[in-house]
């Protein structure tokens, strides 16, 4: 899984980088989609490995509020791109003859810096509130890398302020979020039934198939997650182990396959870089083979 991640982020990144035909607006959030994709793998996958291969369980205290400042700052990266993509696809299919002149590059680096900002803003004083903690309790976390949740359930010091402020930082961002997005497909869908051609209305939700597989990907496990926590029936610790697992683990190692199959202009990229690279290599192959036939 971790493989596939670097592999498929990275060449969604590189392919969209390169080609100066896929430097539109939907193609950009996607390239910062794979980036958060491939920060939240990377700082989530090296501990599961160190576990489950190394049985390597301990962490230091440093180490482990660095991995958690990474992973929630990454987890309310991808959270704002995926509501940027979604305000991208409300724009494209209500105001198709205008799309490129509300989402040029000035708006869009904007947007960027905007998301980059607020995620830096909120995240930037989880683990400075964690440091006036004192731990005194065992030291044994739920995950397999180390959460804000999980993190001050350890403490036993007062963490009224820590809880108060990480539920803030969880519905300020992701809860937000997530109803502005519920809120772009309401107006998405509105704008598609007044429209007259019934093959024209499906062809404009086509375009949105790949952005509501990340939607469903990132937020369905989040929500199932938050949902047995609070009201659920007690359940084995693997059932919550393995939903947190699946929120972390699922979303970097499906969303370059999703975009992949289901974006022409990307696949067609793809497949052209690797073939002419390949061909570029046969051809030199033949020529050196070719002249150390013709040498005397």
């Amino acid at each position: 899984m971790f493989l596939i991640t670097l592999v498929g982020n990275r060449t969604i990144m590189t392919v969209i980088w390169r080609e100066q035909t896929l430097h539109a607006p939907m193609y950009l959030f996607l390239a910062m989609l794979a980036s958060s994709d491939l920060g939240l793998s990377l700082s989530t996958f090296p501990t599961m490995l160190c576990i489950f291969w190394l049985d390597a369980r301990e962490l230091p205290f440093p180490a482990c509020f660095t991995q958690m400042f990474f992973i929630h700052t990454f987890q309310d990266f991808e959270s704002a791109i995926i509501l940027a993509m979604a305000f991208d696809r409300y724009v494209a299919i209500s105001h198709p003859l205008h799309y490129s002149s509300i989402l040029n590059h000035s708006v869009i680096a904007k947007i960027s810096l905007t998301i980059l900002l607020r995620t830096l803003t909120i995240q930037v004083p989880l683990p400075v509130l964690l440091k006036r903690l004192c731990f005194c309790r065992s030291n044994v976390l739920s995950h397999s890398y180390c959460l804000h949740p999980d993190i001050i359930k350890l403490s036993c010091s007062d963490t009224k302020i820590n809880s108060m402020f990480g539920l803030f930082v969880l519905l300020s961002t992701m809860g937000f979020d997530f109803l502005l997005i519920l809120l772009s497909y309401v107006l998405i869908l509105k704008t598609v039934l007044s429209i007259a051609s019934h093959g024209g209305g499906l062809k404009a939700l086509n375009t949105c198939i790949s952005h509501l597989c990340a939607v469903f990907l990132f937020f369905t496990p989040m929500i199932c997650l938050s949902m047995l926590h609070r009201f659920g029936p007690k359940l084995p610790s693997q059932v919550y182990v393995t939903l947190a697992n699946v929120h972390f683990l699922i979303p970097p190692v499906m969303n370059p396959i999703v975009y992949v199959v289901k974006t022409k202009q990307i696949r067609d990229k793809i497949l052209k870089s690797y073939f002419t690279k390949g061909l570029e290599k046969s051809h030199h192959i033949y020529n050196l083979n070719h002249s150390k036939c013709g040498s005397p």
